[in-house]
């Protein structure tokens, strides 16, 4: 077979494998299709289908056929963290700045120390620490995992638990919100190269005074205009963040972040968000599976995972429940909001792999985050759907918070 032949094999296997077992094991009440993608590009990494059929593995994900998913996977992603982005209204977040506030910052802290914790407890033991990590790097990088809400996917579960658009939706679409923005802002902390500072800050400099004239341009420009100005717009900050050190998804994230909802409609956003979630997602989520490897004798990963995860869930859930306190809410919505807030999925996985191309962390880390992130996510509507059942009983859903 010549390389196309070959690269469409592979793309069969990415989009028929997931889908047949999505759609015939009838997992969506635990494991929407981006979660069964994600666990299948794992399955078709060298973990798996590697360890098992290794001169198979080799012909269909030879070099050249990686170098083009690689290439479709970052572009995808790309968008995807700029969508991302754009779903974060800054004027709402104000409106409600005390609360949200409280409930970002003791949702993100709480899970933040447990995680920084867990690290502290997996440097005792060797291969888990990246290559070119310091200490404080490997702590606060893998802490901050452990914290991610994954915006874009909590969005498609809140739609799929019919919550979205109610109050209680609002409110944790905020405190989603601003975890994201202070993940983002602490992941360019621990990407900060000192010997490239002046490139970096260079950066942010130039960035804040083109924000200035793209926002201005922007609001002149007809709709069709918008989009494919809006995709220079990612390609130059992409490749600015990048440059300066500072990872291409950081600068990805920043061009949603200065952008309008409104300059584009919301309906054409969904709508471009599920068709990045339907067309090249997937081919990201194999692209990250090639990179998960079972060192370590095996099985010390499952562990690193489960540790994770504790501090992961466990954080959130005792950070929503102190902000319910301070805040007042009603009984049974802290448990609600924590749960739903620790949802990871790909921003999840995104983050472990920036960590994992500057080494902050090695492959066995990252496959103990994906591992996390897997779990995390698979466990959000079988907790939070009877959770919301009996809430819904009480009169919560639909309550603004006070």
């Amino acid at each position: 077979m010549n390389t196309t032949e070959v690269f469409l094999l592979a793309m069969l296997l990415i989009f028929v494998v997931p889908f047949l077992i999505w759609r015939l094991g009838r997992t969506d009440y635990f494991a929407p299709l981006a979660i069964v993608q994600i666990i299948m590009g794992v399955v078709l990494g060298p973990g798996v289908l590697g360890a098992a059929l290794p001169e198979y593995h080799a012909f269909v994900f030879n070099p050249d056929v990686v170098k083009t998913l690689n290439g479709i996977a970052l572009w995808g992603v790309m968008l995807f963290v700029m969508l991302a982005g754009i779903e974060l209204d800054l004027k709402k977040v104000w409106q409600h700045r005390r609360e949200s506030a409280t409930a970002a910052g003791l949702s993100l802290g709480m899970p933040l120390l447990l995680g920084c914790a867990a690290a502290l407890l997996l440097l005792a033991y060797p291969g888990w620490i990246g290559p070119k990590a310091a200490t404080w790097q490997f702590l606060l990088g893998t802490g901050m995992a452990c914290a991610v809400t994954a915006l874009p996917v909590l969005v498609l579960l809140m739609e799929k638990l019919d919550i979205l658009r109610q109050p209680m939706g609002q409110r944790i679409l905020r405190y989603a919100s601003l975890d994201d923005v202070a993940i983002w802002g602490v992941l360019a902390v621990i990407m900060l190269d000192w010997e490239r500072m002046g490139r970096q800050v260079g950066f942010l400099l130039a960035f804040t005074v083109l924000t200035l004239l793209f926002r201005r341009l922007m609001v002149r420009l007809q709709q069709s205009d918008r989009w494919y100005v809006a995709l220079i717009w990612l390609v130059a900050c992409g490749f600015g963040a990048d440059w300066a050190g500072l990872h291409f998804m950081v600068g990805a994230f920043l061009a949603g972040v200065v952008m309008d909802a409104d300059w584009f409609g919301q309906e054409q956003l969904d709508n471009l968000f599920k068709t990045v979630l339907l067309v090249m997602m997937p081919v990201f989520f194999l692209s990250t599976g090639l990179k998960t490897k079972w060192d370590l004798g095996g099985y010390a990963v499952f562990f690193a995972a489960g540790l994770l995860l504790f501090a992961s869930v466990g954080g959130k859930l005792v950070g929503a429940h102190i902000a319910g306190r301070v805040l007042k809410w009603k009984d049974g919505e802290a448990s609600i909001i924590g749960w739903l807030l620790q949802t990871k999925g790909l921003i999840e996985i995104i983050f472990a792999n920036i960590l994992l191309d500057k080494g902050i962390i090695t492959s066995e880390t990252f496959t103990a985050l994906l591992l996390m992130a897997v779990g995390s996510t698979m466990l959000t509507i079988p907790v939070v759907h009877p959770k919301l059942s009996r809430a819904a009983n009480r009169g919560l859903v639909g309550q603004a918070s006070s």
